[in-house]
């Protein structure tokens, strides 16, 4: 609970930062009541987090308190972009790494800790979270170019119309920056005004057609197979399969 209230804060903020109509099938808060009360929201929500897991106990609170500022960071350094001389792509790791890795990982942290499970299951959770939850960001990424209408109420080609860097676009630049002219075709859609539906949906298609979409879902692929790794020490049965299964089934949706 903690952690999800924590999460919720975070995607009030969000939307009001990247100025998003629509989350999770509906209207964004701000939209409705405005970026004052979206953003007051989303405090409150930390606020109740945080009494929350003070009283589950100093050790918690900590987790909880570096969590939340991994988020933070995570924001700022997608924000600021990476500096020259910096490898974009594994700039843009380290921020979903940041922005969602850090939540799972706190998640299968705080539930074994309380479950009384010693330190190397405790570390196991914590590896897994990380890899998982940059997994899930990646395969969002290419779901956007990819996937049919999406549950949560974005349409293919949402990061596109807004600018969010994402893998297969970072892929994209990387290509035609090394004199790949079918990239560079491409990146001139995705860089034009996208304001219309119909120059969108010519992004999304060049962008879907490209290889390097695939190579974007390989990557995504090979952290969802390091998760799975790093649950070696957990003894088998029936939590480890399905620890194992959620994360596959994170790069295998469609939505």
């Amino acid at each position: 609970v903690v952690v999800e209230l924590t999460h919720l804060a975070t995607l009030y903020h969000d939307d009001v930062m990247d100025s998003a109509p629509y989350r999770r099938g509906g209207p964004t808060a701000h939209e409705v009541w405005g970026n004052s009360v979206a953003i007051l929201t989303g405090d409150l929500l930390f606020a109740r987090a945080s009494i929350l897991v003070s009283e589950l106990g100093g050790e918690a609170l900590g987790i909880q308190a570096r969590t939340f500022e991994r988020l933070c960071l995570g924001q700022l350094h997608e924000t600021v972009g990476p500096r020259e001389g910096d490898d974009a792509v594994e700039h843009y790791l380290s921020v979903i790494a940041d922005k969602t890795g850090s939540l799972v990982a706190a998640s299968g942290q705080l539930g074994a800790l309380f479950a009384g499970a010693d330190k190397q299951i405790i570390d196991t959770m914590v590896s897994y979270g990380e890899k998982v939850g940059v997994a899930f960001q990646l395969a969002d990424d290419v779901i956007d170019v990819t996937g049919m209408k999406k549950v949560s109420g974005k349409s293919p080609g949402t990061d596109l119309r807004e600018g969010v860097p994402t893998l297969p676009v970072l892929l994209l630049r990387k290509a035609a920056d090394d004199g790949d002219a079918s990239a560079a075709a491409v990146i001139d859609l995705v860089d034009g005004d996208l304001t219309t539906d119909e120059a969108l949906a010519d992004a999304v298609t060049a962008v879907r057609g490209h290889a390097v979409t695939g190579k974007a879902w390989e990557v995504a692929q090979q952290w969802a197979d390091d998760a799975v790794a790093s649950l070696d020490p957990l003894p088998e049965g029936a939590v480890k399969n399905a620890l194992a299964g959620f994360a596959q089934a994170v790069v295998t949706r469609s939505a």
